[in-house]
Parts: C-alpha cells; sequence; structure tokens
C-alpha cells in the first residue's frame, strides 16, 4: 500500500510531455481545470474529472456502455483501484497515443461522456 509522508507530497510521477498534449487538446474549451491528484493531473471539465495524465498512461472517463468494447482495443485496460474494477474508466497507454488523431479519440470519447457524468462537487445548498 503506497502512504504519502510530507517530503513525498510535491513529488508527481507523471509525463510532462503527455500532459501538454492534452493541455492542448483541451485549450481551447471552457472550464477546464487542472488538479493535482493520482499521482499526476486530473484535467477536469464542468467541474467533472474527464482525463488524468500518470506515468505514461491517461485515465479515461468514459461511457460504461462502451467500456467492454474498448477494453479490446490494443493499450486499453479497465483501471483497477484496490482490487476493484472500475467500469466506465480506462488506462491507455502513452504509447497507443502518439498520433493527435489516437489521443484526440481517446479524449473525445472522455468529452463525449462529461457532458452527461454527474459531478462529484458539492453544491453550496448542500
Amino acid at each position: 500500500m503506497d502512504f504519502f509522508f510530507s517530503n513525498q507530497i510535491n513529488t508527481m510521477a507523471y509525463s510532462e510531455k503527455l500532459a501538454g498534449r492534452i493541455r492542448e487538446a483541451l485549450g481551447a474549451l471552457p472550464n477546464v481545470e487542472e488538479k493535482r491528484m493520482f499521482r499526476g493531473i486530473a484535467f477536469m471539465v464542468n467541474d467533472k474529472m474527464c482525463v488524468t495524465v500518470g506515468d505514461n498512461e491517461m485515465m479515461c472517463r468514459i461511457d460504461p456502455e462502451l467500456h467492454e468494447a474498448l477494453v479490446k482495443e490494443k493499450g486499453c485496460k479497465t483501471v483497477v483501484m484496490k482490487g476493484r474494477e472500475y467500469k466506465g474508466w480506462v488506462l491507455v497507454s502513452e504509447e497507443m497515443m502518439k498520433s493527435k488523431k489516437a489521443l484526440n479519440y481517446w479524449i473525445g470519447l472522455s468529452l463525449e461522456f462529461n457532458k452527461k457524468a454527474k459531478s462529484s462537487k458539492k453544491s453550496k445548498n448542500e
């Protein structure tokens, strides 16, 4: 199990190159925010997690109905945390996103689901 110690908090293991490519792909959109989490950077769109960048992969929040078909694609696998599989969350290898078209494909899937995904952000009235 990983533990964060005070001297490790600023140690983020993520691909700066991939993060820059994601920034560029999302740059023209309104309401995009970056947050440090999952040992990398999460890109929030409309207060909802859309994609994250890690060491050598991107985690995408996708339509759960597309999940089974997408994990059959090379370089794509289900997100597993603490032994639990998360349907609707996939990890895509950086190797499979070398082209702008490939990166935009995965970001596009995440943005499409983002329109109907629920925000985890608490409203001020709650």
